[in-house]
């Protein structure tokens, strides 16, 4: 993907109408298939936002696939230029997350996102963005469920219900330990349901989150604390 277009694709609407508007054309753009490309090193992303201001911190942290190792990370400081919206977040927290990917000294394979991907009311939530800017890998992994109808799965690791939406399945409830609340997994781009909900349980050996985004949220709480 050349600069242009990515640009074209990242940045922000006038106002709300232009906003839904742009998901509804991009969401067009999501490729639902596996990558060729070996999955080697996953970044999880993450913003934290200082409840007293504007402030919000987003970060990047890139672990090696095999062992988990934490290889590089960031952390970037700034405000969203965009309005709180519901179904709308992505515009909000792009912004930042590109910077805090810009930051890092290696481009990862595959990012997870805290939040949704294909589990949107126009098919394009935060992964499904942030994957088509980047034209990389990128799965969803929400903590709070989808407003659709689910069904929890099995308490067993490993358990898990198809999300729908208008007959096409578009995520998935994952238990990632036994007995735990489930995550949300959805594609972003250029995966697989199956392919993401395999990974998602390969990243997550002993918490209900996947250790990227686990580790980035720690992260950026940490920071926040600090500054407090």
């Amino acid at each position: 993907m050349s600069d242009q277009p990515r640009a074209a694709y990242a940045r922000l609407p006038r106002d709300e109408a232009e906003a839904v508007a742009m998901q509804t054309e991009l969401a067009g753009c999501v490729v639902v298939a596996e990558d060729d490309t070996p999955i080697e090193t996953i970044a999880g992303l993450d913003i934290a936002y200082d409840k007293d201001s504007d402030t919000a911190i987003a970060t990047a942290v890139v672990m090696r696939r095999g062992d988990l190792e934490v290889l590089d990370q960031s952390i970037v400081h700034g405000a969203s230029d965009f309005p709180y919206v519901p179904g709308l977040l992505a515009f909000r927290e792009l912004p930042l997350l590109l910077k805090a990917i810009e930051a890092l000294s290696i481009t990862p394979d595959l990012y997870v996102c805290d939040g949704y991907g294909l589990t949107h009311p126009r098919r394009f939530g935060l992964a499904c963005h942030l994957g088509v800017v980047l034209d990389a890998p990128a799965i969803g992994v929400a903590k709070n469920p989808p407003h659709l109808p689910w069904e929890a799965p099995g308490p067993e690791r490993g358990a898990w219900t198809a999300i729908t939406a208008s007959g096409e399945t578009v995520g998935c409830a994952l238990r990632t330990q036994d007995g735990v609340k489930p995550v949300y997994v959805s594609v972003g781009h250029r995966r697989t349901l199956a392919g993401a909900r395999d990974l998602v349980l390969e990243l997550a050996p002993s918490y209900r989150l996947p250790e990227p985004i686990r580790a980035a949220d720690q992260l950026g709480r940490r920071r926040l604390a600090a500054t407090e």
